[in-house]
């Protein structure tokens, strides 16, 4: 069955390879970004490009309108856009914490909030929250977006019981290590907020670390693999609550799941005594 899909952050990673992989599996698909003309392919396919800056409430607004105006319905929302910053909790400014907040989190919620009528109205519809393994474990150097992360998943969990009732299933995308540009700013981040402060020792490590795997370097899964579970969770019947997908995502959850914490920090912090985990940051 076609379905009307809306999917944020289309534009790069697994946002693009997601509205590519349901448009060409012939569902009507707009994606929206800020960056409007990296969308091209995703019009080369059939689908729709929409501009959304998602830290602005007039964009969400207008792209769920815009998709109801046109199709008369809207069957699956993707919330998929999201932001990292890394620095120690210590050494964030809080206002960068907040935005955080924002993108990962309340821009999400918003969108939800305008699409939910017309999809109880239907009385079918599936949110797929583009999470991340982040939304179960934590690393160093992380908290706001492992924060953000959180939230995501326990917002989730209380909206599914909520909507249950009106045919609507909520869906949670826990992937790993995958290879976006997701982490490009990540020596860049580390070193201005925590590259001169008590944790500039850490910091510093873990700015080597990600810059040795930029580019044909870098660890993790394709996005592919993350859009045809999303794919999978669309056209299910009734889909899972939740998927794990890529790299090192059911390894490191059920690590995270069995492991005493202090065991667990050891690992990831690199001290443990079988030797270290190389991980860049989930999603």
């Amino acid at each position: 069955m076609q379905k009307v899909v809306l999917i944020t952050g289309a534009s790069a990673g697994i946002g693009k390879a997601t509205a590519l992989e349901l448009a060409r599996a012939g569902h009507t698909v707009y994606g929206a970004a800020r960056r409007v003309p990296l969308m091209g392919e995703l019009r080369d396919a059939g689908g729709h490009a929409l501009e959304l800056d998602a830290r602005r409430p007039e964009d969400l607004e207008r792209a769920v309108a815009t998709v109801v105006e046109e199709q008369g319905r809207i069957d699956v929302l993707v919330n998929n856009a999201g932001t990292v910053l890394h620095g120690a909790a210590e050494d964030v400014p809080l206002d960068l914490a907040r935005d955080q907040f924002e993108v990962n989190v309340f821009a999400p919620a918003r969108l939800i909030q305008l699409a939910l009528p017309h999809m109880r109205e239907q009385g079918s519809g599936t949110i797929v929250n583009v999470s991340s393994i982040g939304g179960e474990i934590a690393l160093p150097l992380g908290c706001w977006y492992y924060a953000t992360k959180h939230a995501l998943e326990a917002y989730s969990d209380s909206l599914r019981m909520e909507v249950e009732p009106f045919g609507i299933d909520v869906v949670v995308i826990q992937p790993g290590i995958i290879k976006t540009g997701f982490e490009d700013r990540t020596a860049q981040d580390l070193r201005e907020i925590s590259g001169a402060t008590a944790y500039r020792d850490m910091a510093q490590a873990m700015a080597a670390r990600a810059e040795a795997q930029l580019g044909e370097n870098s660890p993790g899964s394709d996005p592919a693999v993350v859009a045809a579970v999303i794919r999978q969770a669309v056209e299910a019947g009734k889909p899972e609550t939740r998927y794990a997908v890529g790299w090192m995502a059911d390894k490191l959850l059920e690590l995270n799941r069995t492991l005493p914490d202090r065991e667990f920090d050891k690992l990831v912090t690199g001290t443990a005594k079988n030797g270290t985990v190389k991980t860049g940051t989930p999603k």
